[in-house]
């Protein structure tokens, strides 16, 4: 049976991303801090165990446009994302936009779908090519938010980080139709990792 999840690095003031996003600040100001847990090599059992999870195989994915990259509006210059010639998706990856685009086949099997029908339509799409694989909400905040809103999500992993953001991208405001059931806690030196039932 397929599974909708999530899996998101978030502050204790509950922001995924910080303000500003842009090319030198893809995550925001002050958003990197958020990854320490798991960019570079992981130092522990626990962060290892969670980025493997993080970077196992699903059927497919979505995310929004912020997250797939910088530019706004038109696509009126060449972009195919922040990962280099293989993503670490390999997989089709429909990306939420208002803006027409060609689909983008990279290499080791990634394929980013544009969709400019909103997430209702992406995920009837990944959905038809996931098969009895997961699928995985990657991001960012907005699409999160799309997601528990539409009720698409069984499992919600946070890996809350001891950072105050003070401002920036909450995935959370506003919903009202979510309960969250811890699961299971496992705690490290750089974050605590929750994960989630999500009770609709």
């Amino acid at each position: 049976m397929t599974r909708t999840t999530a899996h998101m690095s978030i502050s204790l003031d509950g922001f995924v991303a910080g303000p500003d996003q842009d090319k030198d600040n893809p995550l925001g100001v002050g958003g990197l801090q958020l990854h320490t847990w798991h960019i570079g090599e992981a130092t522990n059992e626990a962060d290892a165990a969670l980025t493997a999870e993080l970077l196992r195989p699903r059927g497919a994915f979505i995310m929004g446009r912020n997250m797939f990259g910088p530019i706004r509006g038109e696509w009126d210059e060449d972009w195919s994302g922040w990962w280099g010639d293989n993503p670490p998706y390999h997989a089709p990856v429909f990306v939420l936009t208002h803006y027409r685009h060609d689909p983008i086949e990279m290499a080791g099997g990634t394929t980013f779908h544009f969709v400019t029908d909103g997430f209702d339509s992406a995920y009837a799409q990944a959905k038809a090519v996931a098969g009895k694989n997961d699928i995985s909400i990657a991001g960012g905040a907005s699409t999160v938010h799309q997601a528990l809103a539409a009720g698409v999500i069984d499992e919600l992993v946070l890996d809350i980080t001891p950072v105050l953001l003070g401002r920036g991208e909450s995935p959370f405001d506003g919903l009202t139709n979510s309960s969250l059931e811890p699961i299971e806690a496992i705690h490290s030196p750089f974050t605590t990792h929750v994960r989630y039932r999500v009770k609709h």
